[in-house]
Parts: C-alpha cells; sequence; structure tokens
C-alpha cells in the first residue's frame, strides 16, 4: 500500500517505538500522522498532530476514532510491562499488562475497523514481539499479554480480509527503549523496527521479524521443542 498522502493514527506515540512510528510515516510522506498520547498537552513533534488517547479508555478511544475518522494506517504500539515475577508478587502489574496490551489493541482496532473500511481498507499494524511465541521466565504476564494480542491479529487479518484492510504483526526481541533500559541484552535501534515496518506496508507484508533472534524463533515453531525454547 502506499504510504505517500496518507493519513496515520500511532498510539502510544510520546516516545520510544511508537515515536518512530509516527516519525517514519511522516518521513515517508504520511499527509497527517496523529500521535496518540495521554497528554496531548505536553507533546511537541514537529509534523505531528497530538491526539488524546488512552487506550484503557473506552470514552477515548471512541472520541478518537470520531476525530481521527480520515485514517488509512492504524498502528497499535501503545504496550506496558510492568508485570510480577512468576513466582511472587502482586497481580496487578499482570492485569495492567492485558488491559493495555491485549484489550487496548482490542479496542483501538474495533473502533477503527469501520474507520479503515471507509478510507478504502488501508492497513491495522500490530507491535507484537517474539515473546508472542515463548514463554518467558523474567516477563511470564508480559509474554502471555503478547501472546493474546497475536491472536487477536490474526483474528483481524481474518475478519477484515474483506473489507481490503492489510493486517500486520510486527515481531521483535529486546528493542532500545525506557522499557528495557534494566535488560543487558542486545537491542535493536527502535527507527529500524519502524523502518522494517514501513517496508512491510509499501510491499503488502503481513508479518515484520525484525532481529534475527525473533526470525530464528519463528523458524523454530515447526521444529523441535529445544530450539523453541533454549535459553529462556
Amino acid at each position: 500500500m502506499d504510504i505517500k498522502g496518507s493519513v496515520a493514527l500511532v498510539t502510544g506515540a510520546n516516545r520510544g517505538i511508537g515515536l518512530a512510528f509516527a516519525r517514519a510515516l511522516h518521513a515517508h510522506g504520511a499527509a497527517k500522522v496523529y500521535a496518540g498520547v495521554r497528554e496531548p498537552e505536553t507533546f511537541r513533534d514537529p509534523g505531528l498532530v497530538p491526539l488524546r488517547l488512552d487506550v484503557t479508555d473506552e470514552e477515548q478511544v471512541a472520541a478518537a476514532a470520531r476525530a481521527a475518522g480520515d485514517v488509512s494506517i492504524l498502528i497499535n504500539n501503545a504496550g506496558v510491562a510492568s508485570g510480577p515475577s512468576l513466582l511472587e508478587g502482586p497481580f496487578d502489574g499482570a492485569r495492567r499488562e492485558m488491559e493495555v496490551n491485549f484489550f487496548g489493541t482490542w479496542a483501538v482496532s474495533r473502533a477503527y475497523t469501520p474507520v479503515l473500511a471507509a478510507n478504502g481498507g488501508g492497513a491495522l499494524v500490530n507491535m507484537l514481539s517474539v515473546a508472542s511465541w515463548v514463554a518467558n521466565r523474567r516477563f511470564p504476564s508480559y509474554a502471555a499479554s503478547k501472546s493474546a494480542q497475536w491472536s487477536l491479529t490474526n483474528a483481524f487479518r481474518l475478519a477484515l480480509r474483506e473489507q481490503g484492510t492489510l493486517v500486520v504483526g510486527v515481531h521483535a526481541g529486546y528493542v532500545d527503549t525506557d522499557l528495557t533500559a534494566d535488560v543487558d541484552s542486545p537491542k535493536i535501534l527502535a527507527a529500524d523496527v519502524a523502518e522494517q515496518t514501513m517496508t512491510a506496508l509499501l510491499n503488502d507484508e503481513p508479518e515484520v521479524l525484525v532481529d534475527e533472534p525473533t526470525r530464528h524463533v519463528r523458524a523454530a515453531l515447526s521444529g523441535g521443542l529445544e530450539a523453541l525454547y533454549a535459553n529462556r
């Protein structure tokens, strides 16, 4: 699909991967890029249009769909990682992860399905993770929320096929953002995630495998359990 001249919305666009997505869309010639943020009055980035959007607030989601009804590319990027360890800690953070990562994506995608249809089909992009496919003993609830989000992405892919909407799942390992500041592992840049996603949109590709660890795990889904769960 064409990015040049399109209108896009990115959720969680105040920083990190979301801001990289928004800037990449603008750089590729999008006519307008809405930056979905909780506090639009504090957001300042040249070329981007701030839009109040807390993906866990149903009224804000509905209001955003009314206010930004010209969108043809939706990128669900808003996400959190705040859950407990596997064997101890309260479940509040895990519930928050499901509310934002899973239900938030569902709510925004549902609200924008008719908008995308009215604007020619367009594209729905979900920022997923390599954790969509493998359990993670350090971040068990985050991985579970991403597995649920991947399943939801596939459901929307089937449901929106008839209206001509391209549904794209973006999978990556650790990305160099505030979210992974305490993680001592190789990381990819947020700008690289965004640029590979732009390429996928331009080529109508339904899946983006950002880095080598992600490609390795994806390939292992049809292989043995040893490859899939090694060192995790």
